[in-house]
């Protein structure tokens, strides 16, 4: 039977709004309310639902980061994750960096399927380099039978679906799955769970940081439009003014 990893990502919660530092140094996180990333409760879910069926033995949680982020791993727990592991990091790392944790962690924990995210889309296909485990992004259906995973993708054109051996590195989309609501009982149990807790620092990995943010800055805001009185004056505007027809 097969072990699945999950890696988790503790993120500000996507339906607050976010600010940046009055010194631009990064986005103020300071009293904001945090969740696990969507995208990871989406492969969280696909991988309890293969627990489940039968077809996984057990779903481990990592997340990389803060002590606090125990918090999510807890979540990810109490939504159907048997273990957590937690690579205690400070700083927040670069791809690379996370890429190289996860592999040390899939390497020790023995699993068939890592699930992965991160906002660069370069985790996932460096951890699969790292590993030389093959790959499948953007994954919106996930079948295993017989040792081979098939996963079906969006591309611009529409569906494509690719076949791969065990083990093997994915990355999830959207419309994979609804994650469940955890259910009290499970709430509580998670609280008591211990999370394997190991220092970055420990692991023999350099976690250097190679890039330097010089400066964040909030988008633009939206200018206000204008009214027009008639079809043609819009088709005017758009051809002559916005030069976009």
């Amino acid at each position: 039977m097969m072990k699945i990893l999950v890696a988790i990502k503790r993120v500000v919660d996507p339906y607050v709004k976010i600010k940046v530092r009055l010194d631009e140094t990064a986005v103020d996180t300071d009293n904001l309310k945090m969740a696990m990333n969507p995208f990871c409760e989406i492969a969280l879910e696909e991988a309890v639902r293969l627990k489940e069926a039968g077809i996984a033995q057990e779903v481990i949680a990592v997340s990389i980061g803060p002590n606090n982020c125990q918090e999510t791993l807890r979540q990810g727990l109490a939504l159907g994750a048997d273990r957590a592991v937690l690579i205690e990091q400070a700083t927040a790392l670069e791809p690379l960096a996370i890429a190289k944790c996860l592999q040390y962690v899939a390497i020790a924990q023995q699993v068939d399927i890592q699930s992965i995210d991160g906002d660069h889309n370069q985790t996932g296909q460096m951890l699969a380099a790292l590993l030389q485990w093959p790959q499948a992004t953007f994954a919106s259906k996930v079948v295993i039978k017989n040792n081979q995973c098939m996963v079906t993708r969006e591309i611009d054109g529409g569906l494509q679906t690719v076949v791969v051996n065990m083990p093997v590195v994915i990355t999830v989309d959207l419309r994979l799955n609804q994650p469940r609501y955890p259910a009290l009982p499970l709430i509580m149990q998670a609280k008591r769970k211990p999370i394997d807790i190991i220092p970055a620092n420990s692991l023999p990995i350099d976690v250097t940081s190679r890039q330097h943010i010089l400066r964040v800055t909030a988008p633009p805001k939206r200018q206000m439009g204008i009214r027009v009185g008639s079809v043609e004056e819009l088709v005017n505007k758009l051809r002559y003014e916005a030069k976009i027809i």
